[in-house]
């Protein structure tokens, strides 16, 4: 059907429909395979093949024809499976952290509105800490900003910002006590930056 991989990548480059079909018939099925023995997903297997379809279309004006295309598919779904796998990683992680904040704070809490009134304690405590230790405290917890940052955006020092943090953590652990990082993971889901 084409000469060879030059005249093939030609098609593609100038939007040839029936050159995409081509590709999709002939390198569906050695892709999917090749997913599945890194990974026995097949459902991922198959988002990944069709997001490396989708790209190759998308950036078919910039394939090279000196480079074979067999060689750029496997290297694309080679890297689409290292990005899949590191999205998926990072949010079992999450998830698994969150899972394990719950199970400490429930194991020592079994009463649901024991529970419901330490949340409320914790929230009550934020909202009495004082203007501007209240202000960095939640930029960092519920904006999820660095210390960094929050000092650019509030125009002082880091130093003033880790003061601000560090007595805001003392007020709220006295009112919580040590159950005090697992309930701010719970509130805000986000892994508490500054050490309990």
């Amino acid at each position: 059907m084409y000469k060879n991989n030059i005249d093939f990548i030609d098609h593609l480059k100038r939007g040839d429909e029936k050159a995409y079909v081509y590709l999709v018939e002939t390198y569906h099925k050695p892709l999917f395979n090749y997913v599945l023995s890194l990974n026995a997903d097949r459902a991922l297997a198959e988002d990944i093949i069709q997001t490396v379809f989708l790209k190759t279309w998308e950036y078919r004006k910039r394939l090279n024809p000196n480079y074979s295309l067999k060689s750029f598919l496997y290297t694309s779904t080679y890297n689409e499976f290292i990005n899949q796998y590191h999205k998926h990683r990072a949010f079992s992680i999450l998830e698994k952290k969150y899972i394990e904040a719950l199970d400490e704070v429930v194991s020592e809490i079994d009463n649901k509105n024991l529970l419901e009134q330490k949340i409320a304690l914790l929230n009550r405590g934020i909202d009495l800490l004082p203007p501007k230790c209240k202000e960095t405290f939640l930029l960092s917890k519920k904006e999820g900003l660095t210390n960094i940052e929050i000092s650019e955006y509030l125009n002082v020092s880091i130093k003033t910002v880790e003061a601000q943090l560090t007595k805001a953590y003392k007020v709220l652990k006295n009112k919580i006590g040590k159950q005090l990082k697992s309930m701010l993971f719970l509130l805000f889901g986000k892994v508490n930056r500054v050490k309990l």
